[in-house]
This record gives C-alpha cells, structure tokens and sequence, in this order.
C-alpha cells in the first residue's frame, strides 16, 4: 500500500474545479481511487451527480480518458472498453498495461444499472466497478433508491402522520456482487483513506472483476453540514452502520473493529433525514433499525471467523 507521501506525488486522475456540492463524498472517494495505481486507467461513468458535475461543457475534470454512459450501463461501457483493449494487446496493436474502473452512483448501480454489473461481473472482464453509495437518487431530487436506508425521508418517502419515510431495507449489493464468485469485493467509505485506497489497490491490480462500495455521504440529501463529512463518516463505520470489510478469493474479513460500538443514535442524529426519528413516539422504529445493524453485525463476525 502506498504511503501518503507517495500518494500525493501521483498525479491527480480527478483534478479540482468540478461542481460537486461541497461536503460530498464521491469527489474524495474518486481522488483517492485513482490515486490507487500508477497505471494508466480508463475510466466509465454512469450519468448521475458525478458524471454531471465534473463535465459541463465545454469543460471536464477528469485528466484520465473517460467515457460518459447513460445511467444504467457504466458496467456494459467499460466492458466493451476493456474487450476492444485485450483484442488490440493480441494482435499485437499495444503493449501497455492499462486498468479499467467503472463509477456509478447507487441509483445507476443498485437498481437500473444492476443488469449490467452483474453481466460484467459474471463475463469475468478485467475491471473494477465502483458503487459511490449516497443513498438516494441525489442528481434528480433526492429519490429514494434501494440503497435508501429504512425510514429515511426522501422526496418520494416523505415523512408524514401515517408514514415514517422509506419502509424497506436497503439492499445488500456488496453481497449481491460477491454471490458472482468475483475473486474481490469490499466496502469501504469515503472518509478512511487508508482502508479506501488499500482496498482499491488490491482490486484494480488483481486479474478479472472486483467490486468496491464506497458509502459517499451526501450533504443536500442526508442534510448535515458541509464541515461534517469526516465526522459523518466516522459516525457510519463507529456505529457499525457501514461495516467496512473484504471478500477476498471467498474469505471474509472486518477490517475496522471500534473499540466502543456506538449506538445507532449517534448516527441517526447527524443527519435531518432521521429527524423525526428521534421524536417521542418513535422508539420503536429506532430499535427496529438498531437490530437490523446488530444482526449484520454478528453476521459478518461469524463469517470472518469461519474463514
């Protein structure tokens, strides 16, 4: 893994001046990405806050070859790259070592991009997928997706008297992609750059397909303050919330245990999409959401300590 003092002389593959909202996510997880390799990398994008906000026209952000895709192909995009890529190494058109990664948000990703990441993963192409999980369909209007955490408010879960936000689970992806029997695949989160950018290296530089879900807090959408990123972040994987750890060739392993597991609370209090969470009455949603983290918890203790 690279120190990062290394890291900061590498040139930037997403450089400054985009227009993602200050106290996003996705920029500091994409930086700390593509920081992750000294390799040359071609990049796909899935339209979302990302691929929007860092390509105005007539201006780009990015300083690495980069394919804009509609939202639900960012997988099949980079793909068809990678294949064209491998038939010009056979015939001898190139010699260079080159990496492919695929960005998408979780709408693009977790729900209509979901066909085409499995496709990809499943073909075996020698590619890295990156999920920059923000939870909602942010670019649009903050749209619920199933990567919307349960009894969240969103623009189309809205909190009212008979109603207490989105009703159903989030979805495992991270799992999901891991069924594929891909030989890499992991969570990590935008505020933990030493675990982020380990776990990038690690799948950009192995053969065949692997998968990265990167919890990207979103300040517009979760509602907290731009300056708290990095406590936001903290709070998810202190919480147990956002779990971070690796399947790696079908052996789990945690790779953040908090010395002090906090109460979901903690988490559930810094952001305005859980306000009403915390009001009299609601009790019983709070320990419903608390379980759920806990049973996933254990679940995943169980798993590393049967590799």
């Amino acid at each position: 893994m690279a120190s990062l003092k290394e890291l900061a002389k590498r040139p930037e593959g997403l450089v400054g001046g985009h227009r993602l909202c200050a106290g996003c996510g996705a920029p500091v997880a994409v930086r700390q990405i593509l920081l992750s390799t000294e390799n040359p990398v071609v990049v796909s994008c899935a339209t979302g806050c990302l691929e929007v906000a860092t390509t105005i026209f007539p201006y780009t952000a990015w300083s690495v070859p980069f394919f804009h895709s509609a939202f639900e192909n960012s997988a099949a995009t980079i793909s068809g790259v990678e294949a064209c890529y491998k038939a010009f190494m056979r015939r001898g058109k190139m010699d260079k070592k080159v990496k492919f990664i695929a960005f998408g948000g979780d709408g693009g990703t977790y729900d209509i991009g979901l066909q085409s990441l499995s496709g990809a993963l499943e073909r075996g192409h020698d590619m890295v997928y990156v999920c920059y999980d923000n939870g909602a369909y942010m670019n649009t209007g903050i749209q619920r997706s199933s990567a919307t955490p349960c009894f969240a408010a969103t623009t189309t879960t809205p909190v009212g008297r008979t109603e207490p936000g989105k009703r159903q689970q989030r979805k495992n992806l991270t799992e999901i992609c891991a069924a594929h029997g891909i030989r890499y695949a992991a969570q990590s989160i935008a505020g933990r750059w030493q675990d982020l950018t380990k776990k990038a290296e690690k799948a950009i530089e192995l053969d065949g397909p692997a998968f990265i879900n990167v919890l990207a807090p979103c300040p517009r959408g979760w509602r907290y303050n731009t300056p708290d990123l990095m406590k936001i972040s903290k709070l998810a994987i202190d919480t147990c919330y956002w779990p971070l750890y690796e399947i790696e060739d079908g052996e789990y392993k945690i790779n953040y245990k908090p010395k002090e597991k906090l109460p979901l609370t903690d988490w559930l209090s810094s952001q305005g999409r859980f306000s009403h969470l915390l009001k009299p009455g609601n009790e019983g949603l709070v320990e419903q959401l608390q379980t759920e983290v806990d049973r996933e918890w254990n679940r995943l203790l169980k798993l590393e300590a049967s590799a």
